[in-house]
């Protein structure tokens, strides 16, 4: 035997146990302790019938304080510790950052109601309207939804427009009327505003402060009273529905899935109704705050699944598909789904650096993975490179998913400003949608004799605010082509707006003037209207004649002036000088509505001269504006993409 293990042996057999009793005896692990807690937690939910589950969300206008309602409900259920995190259920950066919700959350709790055991499954959704779409998919996990109202604000344009969706889904609502230990708080108007409003009955409210906890106490007891169970039979064949997707480095696709009928477990092979692929199950659980394993999920439950081989692809995880067990197509009918958001802004994204490209198109299919209602289509400037052409819900979606792609994927990305699609109905009778600005028709296309009408969306905008500021939202909403559609008080203070306003000018930070006019008071909520004939025209930005594709733009000709003056007084700043002159100009079809000159960089042939020599002086400078004129006939511009990065930052 080798000295050191000679060494090692004594040191281990010198050892004495202190109790020689329990010699074979060893301490519980954190990990044992973990499986011992995960057992008894399986245990608890196994005799829970299902007649005593409650599937739940919170909706509200943002910034009512859905998540911190969240954090106490899941503290008073010992779900997470008290004093830890706040806004749980935010866990994005972005959502943190920001301090709204982007993702809709879900999680269990387990809540002890009169001596029986309730499973509760919360959802918490955003409150902006350009989440719509993840609000209209947690409702339909759910049975009943909690609305929430700020006792100082009142009922508000977005808490407006969840009720309405709410109650198309049959959900049962109950009324939270929040913030109550605010000074501003005047929570019997807010009670009052909700019976006129929505016709729900005052006496059924509660009345809570998330942030100290007042209250809370009796929010889930109305829960459980008033929002009805799941339907559901965890005898029939497996029917399973998915709610949402993300993506894990080590397991692939993880889908976020509502039981509708039988049960789940590891092992089982199902098979997707959307795609016709088949997959074994690796792991099922439920989200207790966190993945918490469990053996097996039944009907009724909300919980994470996800495949052993993983699913890779993320296209293959469609949000809305239906799943059951490989054998039981014939006997399951597909789930309805959801219904498709339809795209409102597009902009063209672009790698700062090409060699990028490859990394940057990953990031771009992981986050459209966790939200679906992005739109993706490739595309390519002679400037920039290539690209992509991306839909979304809304301006405050593009800046979140663009926050996103910096901050989870460390992308360094160009993002062009925000344009709204357009219809150009041709001679022929056909119809085209167009949603890049450098296909739309203009005099140098050939094609542009063939177009009988052109026209662009309009939206039905609500604005809620208090009666004081209604002449200045007025001018504000008429000085962008509004038109007055209804005006109405449904308090003795608060007034609803509503206006048919040109999405293209929605786009154009119309949120932030509405607030700036308002002093922050006023909400806004927007659905889809119409397609109304305009008189608009494509503006763009040519540097030496040569047309600049990624700054194209289709405007209104009423805006055409002031716009094309400001790009070219802004992109003369971040050109370099060249060796010859660079006119840089801005286009509405045939029309030069602005223009610019950048000088070139000038040799000083007359250094050497006499001051008296003037004919040799004009000869000189006519030989080297002779020189000019050659080089800009032969040499071609060279702008750096910097100067478009700097021209396109906001």
């Amino acid at each position: 035997m080798r000295p050191w293990i000679r060494q090692i042996s004594r040191v281990y057999t010198g050892i004495r146990c202190p109790n020689p009793v329990s010699r074979h005896s060893f301490s519980t692990s954190p990990i044992q302790n973990a499986f011992k807690t995960i057992g008894s937690l399986e245990q608890r939910i196994s005799e829970i019938p299902l007649e005593r589950f409650r599937n739940f969300c919170i909706v509200a206008h943002v910034d009512h304080g859905k998540s911190t309602l969240s954090d106490r409900l899941l503290e008073l259920t010992g779900t997470i510790e008290p004093g830890g995190k706040k806004q749980f259920l935010d866990k994005l950066d972005v959502e943190r950052e920001r301090g709204i919700t982007v993702k809709a959350q879900t999680c269990s709790m387990l809540y002890n109601h009169k001596g029986q055991d309730y499973l509760l499954h919360l959802v918490d959704t955003p409150g902006h309207v350009d989440f719509r779409a993840e609000v209209s998919r947690s409702y339909a996990s759910c049975g009943g939804a909690l609305l929430l109202v700020d006792a100082s604000q009142g009922v508000q344009a977005q808490t407006v427009a969840n009720f309405y969706l709410a109650f198309s889904q049959g959900l049962q609502l109950v009324p939270i009327i929040n913030k109550v230990d605010l000074q501003s708080a005047e929570p019997e108007q807010a009670l009052e505003q909700i019976k006129e409003t929505f016709e729900l009955d005052p006496s059924t409210a509660v009345l809570v402060s998330a942030r100290t906890g007042l209250n809370v106490e009796n929010v889930l007891p109305a829960v459980v009273e008033q929002v009805p169970a799941p339907v559901g039979n965890h005898l029939q064949p497996l029917r399973m529905l998915l709610i949402d997707s993300w993506y894990s480095t080590f397991r692939g696709v993880i889908l976020l899935v509502r039981l509708f009928d039988g049960t789940v477990k590891a092992g089982d092979q199902v098979v997707s109704f959307a795609t016709g692929l088949k997959y074994h199950v690796g792991e099922v659980g439920i989200m207790y705050p966190d993945q918490t394993p469990q053996t097996m999920l039944r009907a009724g439950q909300l919980g994470y699944i996800f495949f052993n081989p993983g699913m890779k692809q993320s296209r293959e995880a469609k949000v809305g598909d239906t799943y059951t067990t490989v054998g039981s197509e014939k006997a399951v009918e597909p789930l309805p789904g959801f219904e498709e958001p339809k795209t409102m802004v597009f902009v063209a994204a672009f790698p700062t650096d090409q060699s990028e490209y490859g990394h940057l198109e990953d990031s771009i299919d992981q986050i459209v993975l966790n939200d679906r209602s992005v739109t993706v289509q490739k595309e390519y400037s002679e400037a920039l490179g290539s690209g992509w052409r991306l839909g979304f819900l809304g301006t405050l979606h593009c800046s979140v998913f663009e926050d996103r792609l910096r901050q989870e994927h460390g992308a360094s990305i160009i993002i062009t400003p925000p344009t709204v699609p357009f219809k150009v109905i041709w001679i022929d009778g056909k119809e085209e949608i167009i949603r890049n600005p450098a296909k739309f028709p203009d005099h140098s296309n050939t094609n542009f004799s063939r177009v009988a009408e052109l026209q662009e969306p309009f939206v039905l905008v609500t604005i809620t605010l208090p009666e004081e500021y209604v002449g200045r939202v007025i001018e504000l909403c008429e000085g962008n082509r509004g038109e007055q559609k209804e005006l109405s008080f449904f308090t003795a203070t608060q007034v609803i707006l509503k206006y048919d306003l040109p999405l293209a000018h929605l786009v154009d930070d119309f949120f932030g003037k509405l607030k700036g006019v308002t002093k922050g008071y006023a909400s806004l909520d927007y659905e889809e209207s119409d397609w109304r004939k305009s008189n608009i025209v494509k503006l763009q930005l040519l540097v030496n004649g040569k047309s600049v594709d990624a700054v194209s733009r289709v405007v209104h000709t009423s805006q055409t002036e002031r716009l094309g003056r400001q790009w070219v007084t802004k992109f003369k700043d971040h050109v370099d000088r060249q060796m010859f002159e660079v006119i840089i100009q801005a286009a509405a079809g045939r029309r030069i509505v602005a223009r610019e000159t950048l000088k070139p960089f000038r040799k000083d042939v007359l250094a050497k001269l006499h001051a008296a020599d003037a004919s040799r002086r004009r000869k000189l400078l006519e030989n080297q504006k002779e020189g000019r004129k050659k080089l800009r006939a032969v040499g071609n511009i060279s702008i750096d993409s910097k100067a478009f990065q700097a021209f396109l930052a906001k």
